[in-house]
């Protein structure tokens, strides 16, 4: 018995389940916005697209388990930003018996070189709106956990600094404004989005590099280059998600 545990208390006396972490890590790449799934190699939900995730060994904690899963399936290292959103415990979720998954949402600018393993026989990033209007056959209840995580980056863009986990440490103000219309799924004033970000130094959300990004293709001069100023941190975003308008009652 382990140490500590008061007289008479017996864990046996209580169902068991097991507990998995499920990672769901989202980039902005060309205004779009991508997931991280792996292609199931062994039953159930064999040749299923999932989100990578396994089960948390008795030894390691939640966020270990998150980060050695993501590398062992995807070869990926977790990013700065994985932090916890959900947790589904539905008994009939997974047909293997009784399991309680952690959901882990992940941001990045870049995944890196991605490399299946383990339990996947492949691994790629799939555009967000595939995986969820149903055409993209995922295992157990992942479209769920997917769906919840989008909603939440969408909540914390709002909120937090959310966005520049998205970006590089330095990016043009078109590359942010793709991030909020990606995620959020809207497009947005470009006059008012750049407005909105237009606080001075020293207290400024973007900082000017003073370096301009390579020429594009069409040519034309380069954008500017910013990098994040501290009022991300201190103020959250100042970016608002538009607000539909509600329709007009007919007389």
């Amino acid at each position: 018995m382990a140490k500590n545990v008061p007289a008479g208390y017996d864990m046996r006396e209580f169902p068991a389940f097991a507990v998995t972490v499920d990672i769901v890590i989202l980039s902005v790449v060309d205004g779009m916005l991508l997931v991280l799934l792996i292609e199931r190699k062994d039953k159930p939900f064999k040749k299923a697209w999932a989100l990578p995730g396994g089960f948390k060994r008795p030894e390691e904690t939640l966020d270990e388990a998150a980060r050695r899963e993501l590398r062992e399936e995807t070869g990926v290292e977790a990013p700065k930003h994985l932090s916890q959103f959900g947790a589904y415990g539905d008994p009939k979720r997974d047909p293997r018996g009784n399991v309680v998954t952690v959901g882990y949402l992940a941001v990045t600018p870049e995944v890196g070189e991605i490399v299946a393993g383990t339990d996947a026989s492949a691994a790629r990033l799939w555009p967000v709106s595939e995986a969820l209007d149903g055409d993209l056959r995922l295992a157990f209840d992942h479209r769920t956990i997917l769906r919840d995580a989008v909603d939440r980056a969408a909540a914390d863009l709002e909120s937090s600094d959310l966005a520049t986990a998205f970006v590089g440490p330095t990016f043009t103000l078109t590359e942010l404004q793709r991030v909020y219309e990606a995620v959020w799924d809207d497009a947005l004033d470009t006059a008012n989005f750049r407005r909105s970000l237009s606080t001075p130094a020293p207290s400024a959300f973007v900082l000017p590099t003073g370096v301009r990004a390579d020429v594009g293709d069409r040519g034309g001069r380069p954008a500017e280059l910013f990098s994040a100023g501290r009022s991300w941190t201190d103020e959250g975003s100042p970016v608002k998600r538009p607000r539909k308008k509600p329709r007009s009652r007919s007389s």
